[in-house]
């Protein structure tokens, strides 16, 4: 069928009843699934030191994160700074310039970025295990020591409304600032990642304020370093010691507000300028990510069950009766309560309320009926290979390390 110019994506919130068979989705005990050692040391200042051997001669990944994301934002008007020092802490210090922390990163070879999330900021490089040293000292330096004037934070500032209008010109964006806006009435789930549109064009106005943001979560008890690869844990723990050893605690504590309990469905209309596939964006509501709570490896095979390539329903719409271009589903673990999101295009609006209308059945059968245990023990099986095939590389390591380390 051909497109049409302003398709309309809608949202749509619910209550997630949680019934999906969780108890029956236990751990498969034949051998742990994670096979390395975590060596994990405490600094006095706060600061959490994790190594973890693995057989990558001469190389390591070195991972700083700092828990604050987008949900530390608590004040009004003032959201997207998590983010925008993810840009900021590459300005350099009085020690090394912008120039000379990327020389040295050259020197070494080092391969090296960071992101954001909701959640937490990561800083990473993947280096030679002789370089060890020198990393720890120019990541400490500038987590202790950043230095940045007035124009430099505007320039930056700047950059990351550009970076927004770029995302902007895709409709998720759109859809998941609908989605989190309408799901969240007082937690900073609220807005996404970036932060709102109004702050970030506000944003050069706020140098104060950066400063005070930085020097209220960029503190050592806030953030954990984990190193993998051809480590050795003594070693990690003498060199961070020497270098992050004087970095001193914060005193600040803020209140994050609880999302309170959802009592009726929220929906949003959203349209689009010019031709793009009908999307459905669904966001229920589901606990915070806790290892200990079979609801969250619950959700898991949910998704997979119902929405997986694999599903019966993906089966039908997608492939057989062809009402839908794609169909997927994801439980994002989260540090607070979060959402079980659903995502679907389809090429038609009346595709699209079939589509709607065949989630919500499968959603209601999956609630009511357990999954033939068969199918389940395979989507376990499958989710367990999945995992295991990721551990292949000293950063993997890392980035799964810390989400079960970093979240606690």
């Amino acid at each position: 069928m051909r497109q049409r110019k302003g398709k309309v994506a809608y949202l749509f919130l619910a209550f997630l009843f949680l019934g999906f068979g969780s108890g029956r989705i236990q751990a498969e005990a034949s051998r742990p699934v994670f096979p390395f050692p975590i060596d994990k040391t405490i600094l006095d200042n706060g600061l959490t030191v994790l190594s973890i051997p693995f057989d990558s001669p001469g190389i390591i990944s070195y991972y700083t994160i700092v828990r604050t994301g987008s949900r530390n934002e608590v004040e009004k008007g003032l959201s997207g700074f998590a983010h925008f020092f993810e840009h900021m802490m590459f300005r350099g210090t009085e020690k090394y310039s912008q120039e000379a922390y990327n020389n040295v990163l050259k020197s070494i070879g080092a391969d090296s970025n960071a992101s954001t999330s909701d959640d937490w900021t990561i800083y990473y490089m993947t280096i030679p295990a002789s370089a060890l040293g020198k990393a720890v000292e120019i990541e400490s330096d500038r987590f202790q020591n950043l230095k940045y004037d007035e124009p430099s934070f505007q320039k930056e500032a700047r950059a990351v409304l550009g970076e927004y209008n770029k995302s902007a010109s895709s409709p998720f964006l759109k859809l998941y600032e609908a989605l989190q806006d309408k799901a969240f009435t007082a937690h900073t789930y609220k807005h996404t990642t970036i932060g709102f549109l109004a702050d970030i064009k506000d944003m050069p106005n706020q140098y104060a304020y950066s400063k005070v943001f930085f020097d209220r979560w960029y503190r050592p008890e806030n953030c954990t370093i984990i190193v993998a690869g051809d480590v050795k844990h003594s070693e990690l723990v003498n060199i961070a010691k020497q270098h992050y050893g004087g970095w001193k605690r914060g005193s600040a504590h803020v209140e994050i507000t609880a999302e309170p309990p959802q009592t009726e469905r929220r929906t949003a209309k959203l349209t689009w300028p010019v031709p793009t596939l009908n999307t459905l964006l669904l966001g229920y509501h589901i606990p915070a990510t806790d290892a200990r709570n079979p609801d969250t490896a619950a959700l898991d095979a949910l998704a997979q069950a119902v929405f997986g390539e694999t599903s019966e329903l993906h089966q039908q719409l997608v492939l057989k009766e062809q009402k839908a271009v794609m169909l997927m589903a994801e439980s994002e673990p989260k540090r607070d309560p979060g959402l079980f999101t659903i995502l679907a295009r389809a090429r038609s609006a009346e595709d699209l309320a079939i589509v709607r209308k065949r989630i919500a059945e499968a959603l209601e059968t999956a609630a009511k009926t357990p999954i033939d245990e068969a199918r389940l023990s395979d989507i376990k099986s499958h989710l367990r290979y999945e995992f295991a095939t990721t551990l292949t590389t000293p950063s993997n390591e890392t980035e799964i390390t810390l989400e079960s380390e970093v979240k606690k």
